[in-house]
């Protein structure tokens, strides 16, 4: 399934963006659905944003670049992972490239930094980007996600580490972002609900280039929860290993701490990490027991969270399109209909609740060793899991979004 970027690839000159399309779409044609993508191939989330882009290519190319009976022309654009990036590609590919659809982009804080403009120019966007308002106190019309948001899966790893791990103290290390203070505030919430303490919150900058001196002032515990996304994950647990904390705290995880596109560079030391995501390249389900060995053949690893969030995208804009019958000129009705989605997809079934967010299943997981490689192996599955966990919805839009100040924390000098 090799892409020769000769046949497919055509690079538009000074606008960071490539355009892959079947080779017998021609671009004049008026019936050529446009599909942009938002991604990250620099910085330190780039492992991530070329799995988004390798993943969703697999999907077009198995379909022939058709989508609904509409032709496809893709556009990738690198955002680099910079706010002010995402809003320049980002209106590059509306403005420019006429795009019908946008998937992406990666990051909480990408989404927040087009949120006003997506409002503007009402361009369906399906995301990957975890942002919690963009579909809790301030939802956009126009966004709609099949991954999760940056809490949700975090919420049932807390219920998991109180429950049945039986863990008490837990630290939280995550990156300094949107993504990071959301899904370590859920952990939180819930961990404490259910009887345990946070003793220690510890936030680095994404970029930073050692974590030897967070690992340095952790503080006693029996676990530390990783709120990490790219490769910092596998940054961090080299560094912690290297102090020789492995066999003195547990580490637990969020969706993208130990993702498979960095679980492929690490060796025994993550055995036994437990994570919790919406995915995993070990699911039992039709799609996936085609999607991941065809992943694994083509690109030598498991697809992990990025992979799986493009290759699930597909599937809801695939279906979408065939409910407005191609017609994705008509955005209201296209929009519609991609919130109306309700899919088998790599992850299992994917549907949404009222304001744009899905509502599936929410995977534990382990690593584990399988035919000589590391795996993320589910140990347990919480269903239907909502981005209200089981709170009331009402109670729970009125408080205020998830951050590094909310909820409060009460056993930091525990």
């Amino acid at each position: 399934m090799t892409i020769s970027r000769r046949t497919f690839v055509k690079t538009v000159a000074g606008a960071g963006v490539a355009t892959v399309a079947a080779p017998y779409v021609a671009r004049a044609q008026a019936d050529v659905m446009r599909l942009g993508l938002l991604t990250v191939k620099t910085g330190p989330l780039a492992s991530g944003g070329i799995d988004m882009e390798r993943a969703l290519i697999m999907y077009l190319k198995e379909r022939n670049f058709m989508l609904g009976g509409r032709k496809v022309e893709l556009t990738v654009a690198d955002t680099a992972g910079v706010p002010a990036t995402s809003r320049t590609k980002t209106q590059e590919l509306v403005e420019k490239n006429n795009v019908h659809c946008l998937a992406g982009p990666l990051a909480a804080f990408e989404a927040l930094a087009i949120d006003d403009y997506l409002r503007q120019v009402q361009v369906p966007t399906i995301a990957v980007a975890a942002a919690e308002d963009m579909t809790q106190r301030n939802p956009n019309p126009w966004f709609v996600r099949p991954t999760a948001t940056s809490s949700q899966c975090a919420h049932p790893m807390a219920d998991y580490a109180a429950k049945e791990m039986k863990l008490k103290r837990v630290i939280t290390i995550a990156d300094d972002i949107a993504y990071g203070h959301e899904m370590t505030a859920g952990f939180q919430r819930v961990f404490e609900e259910n009887g345990g303490q946070i003793v220690q919150k510890l936030f680095a900058p994404l970029a930073v280039p050692d974590y030897g001196s967070y690992v340095a002032q952790l503080k006693n515990a029996d676990a530390l929860f990783l709120g990490f996304a790219g490769s910092n994950g596998f940054r961090f647990v080299r560094q912690f290993v290297e102090y020789g904390l492995k066999d003195k705290m547990k580490l637990i995880g969020g969706m993208t701490a130990l993702d498979e596109a960095v679980l492929r560079n690490m060796g025994d030391e993550a055995l036994g990490i437990v994570t919790a995501c919406w995915y995993s390249a070990e699911l039992d389900n039709p799609v996936n027991k085609v999607f991941a060995p065809a992943f694994r053949n083509e690109f030598k690893y498991d697809p992990g969270f990025y992979a799986a969030a493009t290759y699930a995208a597909g599937a809801v804009i695939d279906q979408a399109v065939k409910a407005v019958n191609g017609k994705v000129e008509d955005k209201k009705a296209f929009m519609a209909a991609l919130r109306a989605a309700d899919v088998m997809t790599c992850r299992g079934p994917v549907k949404f609740d009222d304001l744009g967010n899905v509502v599936g299943d929410t995977y534990i997981r382990s690593v584990t060793r399988k035919d000589g490689r590391l795996a993320n192996s589910v140990i347990k599955t919480y269903p239907n899991v909502s981005q209200f966990w089981n709170y009331d919805k009402a109670a729970f839009l009125a408080n205020p979004v998830y951050s590094r100040d909310f909820p409060p924390a009460k056993n930091l000098d525990k």
